[in-house]
């Protein structure tokens, strides 16, 4: 018994002098790994329209059905994004989110992408839903907030991967 405590004694006094292990959380911050999937973000292009074109294959792609996407037609006069349609609703819950990352996988425009944020908590229920309003990233510096008004015809312009090929 005696020969129990010295050794527990002796485990720890060899580790009281080695620096610790331990982060303290809230003053220092762990870097993350590459391939972390952290907080989801909607993106824009460059002259401030944004990515998503409402397709709703992001919540196709989602097992745990976390993500509702609502489409509505674009305007000249009233353009979000580039080409017919863009989501006019765009909701992630995060209480159902398992951060698989197939949403990002299945978005032909790479409007949603799983960033590094890893600072997620909510009181209630309804502040765990995330909206557009909460995941699209500011205008770029030189782009313009939607909605845009826009010559006919000429909306992709100012977009290089979507201009016509002529």
């Amino acid at each position: 018994m005696f020969g129990e405590i010295v050794k527990g004694l002796y485990t720890t006094l060899k580790h009281l002098f080695q620096p610790p292990v331990t982060v303290q959380y809230p003053e220092i911050k762990r870097p993350v790994r590459n391939r972390f999937k952290g907080r989801h973000e909607l993106k824009r292009y460059e002259n401030g329209l944004e990515k998503c074109i409402g397709c709703a294959l992001c919540a196709a792609a989602c097992p745990a059905d976390a993500i509702f996407v609502e489409a509505s037609e674009n305007s000249d006069e009233k353009r979000f994004s580039p080409g017919e349609r863009y989501a006019s609703t765009y909701e992630i819950n995060m209480m159902r989110c398992i951060f698989c990352g197939y949403c990002e996988d299945a978005c032909p425009t790479q409007a949603i992408v799983l960033e590094k944020s890893y600072e997620l908590s909510f009181y209630d229920r309804a502040s765990a839903i995330y909206t557009k309003e909460m995941l699209i990233v500011d205008v770029p510096v030189n782009g313009r907030s939607t909605p845009q008004v826009v010559e006919p015809g000429i909306f992709n312009r100012a977009i290089p991967e979507m201009e016509d090929p002529k």
